[in-house]
């Protein structure tokens, strides 16, 4: 019994030291960016300014490698994503207002103002149907995604058709819009489905398959709609005009789910990309990207229902395209200058590897390096460690300033004094709301000489107005004075300290007064123009 009363040694433990650091961290200049923005700035930017005016129309190729082609002037010229350089041109006979590759991207179909519709293949860049029966211009030609054999059209005459492509026949006229027929989408889901926007400002879902040739579903945007996409899933589309980008439920009947007013200028073309990402919160989801005459590029999470990215470009933007394997991002400006954005892949590296070597025979992989090999012991320190390596990190050694080093053997005062002697005020407040846990600042204050009293108070002086430590500091000052005050009516140094700090609490009690007197001028216009 007496055996188990005795006392067991207990393992004494010391305690890492770490430098003091302030509680109240001040906030950046430029707010941190999110791994999506990061993500979507890490499109290496490229331009291609060779194109002769504005480019109302971009669309990539469903088929890898996911060329694309732009419309510009009289010409559809036609781009590696790879290289982002001209691959060949087309050339027409009036300017070209649209384009769209079909599913299988053999064949490309483009209409221009005079109304025609021309349908090429995409590798000899041979005519092969010419479709013409709009009565003025052609502002849209679209490929069903689940059809090769008909295009959907819509033009200033405020006409919508329904093409056979193989017979250059019309199947369908579709009337309904009151003004021009600006924009328009096919159903991801269903080949006779389609949606049309128009300058009167409504939207139109079709169905070939209903007899009475009218609109299944009408919404109104409620300004000139610009464009008008499909979501992936095939039960929404969002539309674009004005300033403004609405998604709307399809399946609910045209309800609005939400409206998007990120932009200052109108909107003019958008499209869906997806986050080529395959880790993360973000991996593989769908944005919607935007861009308008102001000059900005918006990327919108239509799940969380926000802005997640902005980029500004230096001339108003007019189309914008985005590949089906993420890795290209193709904007196109009003003064004829593409702003092609590339992803860098890990792939892109080793083909280029191959392919310079090609000629020379199939190049040997270099082998694993083995610990039976004479090599694995020759190894410098820059050798990266291999996969199945089991890695030891090396403590970094903290290196402590001279106040760290006092308060660490529970010298308060000379931490105190320390640190106030030297130019760095997130240093002082640091110590001091070191202190206030240890509850010894007070203390420091009562021990402290006049000399060290007067570099307290003229540190008091300079950041107790400051409104990131006024919290600690002006309560501080009040403590101060009224602990010291016999030493301060004492000492002319001292009372010149006083006046200052007075002089600089009456310069901060007028600025307040002064901001409250803007706020009181600026709120009621801020509520008028909320009503509005």
């Amino acid at each position: 019994m007496a055996d188990l009363l005795v006392e067991q040694p207990q393992e004494i433990t010391i305690s890492k030291t770490f430098p003091t650091k302030p509680k109240l961290k001040s906030k950046p200049k430029t707010p941190s960016k999110t791994p999506e923005s990061k993500y979507w700035s890490s499109y290496k930017s490229h331009q291609i300014s060779n194109l002769i005016s504005s480019i109302p129309s971009i669309d990539f190729s469903p088929i890898s490698p996911h060329h694309f082609a732009a419309a510009n002037s009289a010409s559809l010229t036609l781009f590696s994503s790879r290289t982002l350089s001209p691959a060949s041109t087309i050339s027409f006979s009036d300017v070209v207002t649209s384009c769209s590759f079909r599913c299988d991207g053999s064949l490309i179909a483009a209409s221009d103002l005079s109304g025609l519709i021309r349908v090429f293949d995409v590798k000899t860049r041979t005519p092969l149907r010419r479709l013409r029966s709009h009565a003025r211009p052609v502002r849209f030609v679209k490929y069903p995604l689940l059809d090769k054999l008909h295009l959907v059209s819509g033009g200033d005459d405020s006409v919508v058709k329904y093409w056979d492509v193989a017979g250059e026949s019309v199947v369908l006229d579709l009337y309904g819009h009151r003004d021009y027929v600006r924009c328009g989408d096919c159903s991801p889901t269903d080949g006779e489905m389609f949606v049309t926007g128009s300058y009167d400002h409504t939207v139109k879902l079709w169905d070939v398959r209903v007899d009475s040739k009218e609109s299944v579903i009408e919404v109104n945007h409620g300004n000139p709609v610009e464009d008008v996409i499909f979501l992936p899933s095939g039960g929404m589309v969002a539309t674009a005009g004005g300033n403004s980008v609405k998604i709307w439920d399809l399946i609910g009947g045209g309800k609005m789910v939400y409206s998007m007013e990120s932009h200052n200028k109108t909107v003019t073309s958008i499209c869906v990309g997806k986050v080529g990402k395959e880790s993360g919160e973000e991996a593989l989801q769908y944005r919607i990207f935007s861009v308008a005459l102001d000059g900005y590029m918006k990327v919108f999470d239509y799940a969380k229902m926000k802005v997640t990215h902005s980029m500004r470009f230096p001339a108003p933007l007019m189309s914008i395209g985005f590949s089906l394997d993420c890795m290209t991002r193709v904007i196109g400006s009003s003064n004829g200058i593409i702003f092609a954005g590339r992803r860098k892949a890990k792939e892109d590296a080793g083909e280029s590897k191959v392919g310079n070597f090609w000629a020379l025979g199939s190049v040997e992989e270099p082998r694993a390096l083995r610990p039976t090999y004479f090599r694995y012991f020759h190894r410098s320190q820059g050798e990266k460690p291999n996969e199945g390596d089991h890695l030891i990190m090396r403590q970094k050694k903290v290196k402590l300033a001279e106040h760290d080093k006092l308060l660490k053997k529970f010298r308060h005062k000379e931490a105190l004094v320390s640190v106030l002697g030297g130019k760095n005020t997130e240093n002082v407040v640091a110590v001091m709301e070191e202190l206030v846990a240890r509850r010894k600042l007070l203390k420091c204050v009562v021990n402290l000489d006049d000399e060290e009293l007067g570099l307290l108070l003229g540190f008091l002086h300079k950041h107790s107005t400051m409104p990131r430590h006024s919290g600690l500091l002006t309560g501080l000052t009040r403590k101060v004075i009224e602990m010291r005050a016999e030493d301060i009516r004492a000492s002319d140094a001292l009372k010149g300290h006083i006046r200052n700090l007075k002089r600089s609490v009456e310069e901060e009690i007028r600025i307040q007064h002064s901001l409250q007197e803007i706020q009181g001028v600026i709120s009621p216009l801020l509520r008028i123009a909320g009503r509005r």
